[in-house]
């Protein structure tokens, strides 16, 4: 073969780090299941089951913030694999802890605080790598994010009843054990799959651990139509937390009366969902974004929070969340494709990271309000004002202005400095 030929087409490292993704998503949807359980069949109560997915979500804003640039600098394969076997070792502390000396709720807190701070590296340098290895795979970049988009459902869809099975038949520290064997079958994969070379670091000589953040929160902020994403995604970010840690939950428990049925649920949207990312994977570059974005948020967001607050059985529930999470599967490909498009290959560790921690950082709220609300003003009138203020965020994308960008592609100066992927 002379050395202009066409490079050879190479599945397996895009294979390997979805894999590994979806390994590690898993994982942290049984954590996501078990820990708000375990706290509310241990204690009884709305507030510390808040405080609980407070510690969940809070150090995510943490991790995206400082995480990104340490990716950057020390390679994108290399921060995936050593965020993963961190996380595992913090994670599996909880159930070592508990068949040992005791594991008291501040310590399982902590626990879990931790390793959610060390996984949001990982995940941004997963997501980081996509750009190149789609191109070695010759996928179109919003095909690949659809993949990846399906691989987190899918997780999600295995993971979130089996977290709900694992705590009724063995308890909550058994199902962080599982978690943690997640984390080292995802550092494993991507060691094993992505070649060394698919760095996604730069040639430059790096500067300042500061400037590299300030260059990277200007990329993110200097464009309008991020801008509006960021803010649009922090608002529904905190309702969707409230929902899955507090609001869900409690109702599973108290309305529902089957704990259980909390876990079968997030199954289902994630099945629904998974359904939706592969649909979208299929015919989502000829169809419009923004059309398909204001669509998806509008079906995925306040329906669920309506089907609750007016008590539908556990049947009907379960259609509405498998219809929800079909309208949502094409929210996340297209986010992911448009953040990766605007952003150059050596800093998207750090914006992932940035946008991240900006979307995320008012979600520690989310528990806690929610857990009073229940307390206050009852179940039912906490659905009605969360689904009511889901409903009036999504409709933002309608009012024109950068969100006419959602289905334009990058300028070449601030996106990718390759060919840009086909696609709507």
């Amino acid at each position: 073969m002379s050395a202009t030929a066409a490079p050879v087409r190479d599945r397996l490292p895009l294979t390997g780090l979805l894999l590994g993704h979806g390994t590690s998503t898993a994982g942290n949807a049984i954590t996501l299941v078990a820990v708000p359980l375990h706290v509310l069949q241990t204690t009884g109560s709305a507030a510390l089951t808040g405080l609980a997915g407070f510690c969940a979500t809070a150090p995510v804003v943490l991790g995206g913030t400082l995480g990104g640039v340490v990716a950057d600098r020390i390679g994108h394969r290399r921060a995936s694999v050593v965020a993963d076997l961190a996380s595992a070792a913090a994670i599996g502390l909880a159930p070592l802890l508990h068949v040992s000396v005791g594991l008291p709720l501040w310590a399982l807190l902590t626990l879990v605080a931790l390793a959610g701070a060390l996984d949001v590296p990982g995940q941004s340098s997963r997501y980081a790598l996509l750009p190149p290895l789609a191109a070695l795979a010759r996928t179109p970049l919003e095909r690949a994010t659809a993949v990846m988009s399906g691989s987190e459902r899918g997780a999600a869809m295995l993971g979130a009843p089996l977290g709900g099975l694992l705590v009724v038949w063995l308890g909550g520290p058994a199902a962080l054990a599982v978690d943690a064997a997640t984390f080292l079958l995802s550092a494993a994969l991507v060691a094993r799959c992505v070649p060394p070379a698919a760095r996604g670091e730069s040639d430059e000589e790096p500067a300042s651990y500061r400037r590299d953040l300030r260059e990277g929160l200007q990329l993110v902020l200097r464009q309008p139509l991020l801008r509006g994403l960021i803010l649009m995604i922090f608002i529904t970010n905190v309702l969707d937390v409230a929902l899955l840690s507090v609001l869900l939950p409690v109702h599973s428990a108290r309305v529902l009366g089957d704990p259980a049925a909390f876990g079968l649920l997030l199954g289902v949207f994630g099945g629904g969902a998974l359904a939706g990312c592969l649909l979208w994977g299929a015919l989502g570059p000829r169809l419009p974004r923004r059309a398909a974005f204001v669509a998806g948020f509008l079906l995925a967001g306040s329906p669920p929070f309506a089907a609750l607050a007016l008590e539908l059985s556990l049947p009907r529930l379960l259609v509405v969340f498998a219809l929800a999470g079909l309208a949502a599967g094409s929210l996340n490909p297209i986010i992911d494709a448009v953040l990766l498009e605007r952003t150059p290959e050596q800093a998207r560790a750090r914006v992932m990271g940035l946008v991240s921690a900006l979307t995320w950082v008012g979600t520690p709220t989310g528990p806690l309000l929610a857990g009073v609300a229940v307390e206050g003003i009852g179940l039912g009138a906490a659905l009605i004002v969360a689904g009511g203020a889901y409903l009036l965020v999504t409709l933002a994308p309608l009012r024109g202005g950068p969100w006419r960008e959602l289905g334009r592609r990058a300028p070449a100066d601030v996106g990718e400095r390759q060919p840009a992927p086909r696609g709507g």
